[in-house]
């Protein structure tokens, strides 16, 4: 009987897990060029496209907001936050991105950011953490009392392409004998990019993954802008989609990484003056990340 109802507990729990409502916070710069494309901006574009899902709280805020947009209480009562922005990165309180990051860090929040906001001040922020848990990996064999000094290269700087990658780990010696490994933060950035809407060719790398679930093994944005490789961010643990332009020019350009408990989804296509997020294959990948992404922040 204890067994039965052992049983009927546990599978009540499972059910409650599926059932839970998962809130959707969409921060969106909201520059007006959007409005070339988006009647209504992107991010708002973006919540009605899930606002269909029962299962979702889906809420929007911009920069121009009281606290812009993201007071530690909206964050502390979201599970998902989707974030755009692009030419107004840099004015971000880089406290509140911080505060994002440590609900990131718990296991209590999930991060979606968008094209540019591989610059945005939470993304910045959540590589260097991954970063720092990074470093003690590349201590090398036999090497003991180490001493960790962080470096942090210029903001909203582009790479040359023969630059070294960032980030980066190099063993010291200080002149006590002590072993310093001098650790680059990652700029979050690459050295080329081209806003002239030619077409995005997508390869579905993990197909089991539930981000890709549904998802076409090879799809085309019809109108992007193009960035290239090296992308200056830690090594993803999870490499979902591979881009390529018919110049020659290709991007990881669907990454997840494990920041402390949580996560962080990077998409890279995009631009405000193209129709990418107006593409059905575009929407579907958000909607599995928000599931999916959803379920691991409890």
């Amino acid at each position: 009987m204890r067994t039965l109802f052992a049983q009927f507990t546990f599978f009540l729990c499972i059910l409650s897990v599926s059932a839970r409502e998962i809130r959707v916070l969409i921060w969106d710069e909201q520059q007006p060029a959007q409005k070339q494309i988006y009647t209504n901006f992107l991010g708002n574009q973006i919540a009605e496209s899930l606002k269909g899902n029962a299962q979702l709280s889906v809420k929007t805020a911009k920069l121009a907001d009281p606290e812009q947009g993201i007071s530690a209480e909206s964050i502390d009562q979201c599970d998902v936050l989707i974030w755009w922005g692009h030419v107004r990165n840099g004015e971000v309180d880089p406290a509140r991105a911080a505060h994002i990051v440590d609900r990131i860090k718990q296991g209590k929040l999930s991060l979606i950011a968008l094209h540019s906001a591989h610059w945005s001040e939470p993304f910045v922020q959540a590589m260097r953490e991954r970063t720092r848990e990074d470093a003690p990996k590349h201590v090398p064999a036999g090497v003991r009392n180490v001493k960790f000094e962080y470096k942090t290269p210029e903001r909203f700087k582009v790479p040359k392409i023969d630059d070294p990658l960032t980030p980066s780990y190099q063993l010291k010696t200080g002149a006590d004998g002590t072993a310093i490994i001098e650790v680059t933060y990652p700029n979050c950035v690459f050295p080329s990019f081209r806003p002239d809407g030619a077409p995005g060719h997508l390869t579905t790398l993990l197909p089991k993954h539930p981000i890709a679930n549904g998802v076409p093994l090879h799809f085309e944005v019809p109108h992007t802008e193009m960035y290239n490789e090296p992308f200056h961010v830690p090594t993803p643990d999870e490499v979902i989609f591979e881009e390529r332009w018919d110049k020659g020019e290709h991007f990881r350009s669907g990454c997840v990484w494990n920041v402390g408990k949580g996560k962080v989804f990077y998409f890279r296509p995009g631009h405000e003056t193209f129709d990418v997020y107006l593409q059905p294959v575009t929407l579907k990948i958000i909607a599995n990340a928000v599931d999916w992404l959803g379920g691991q922040s409890l």
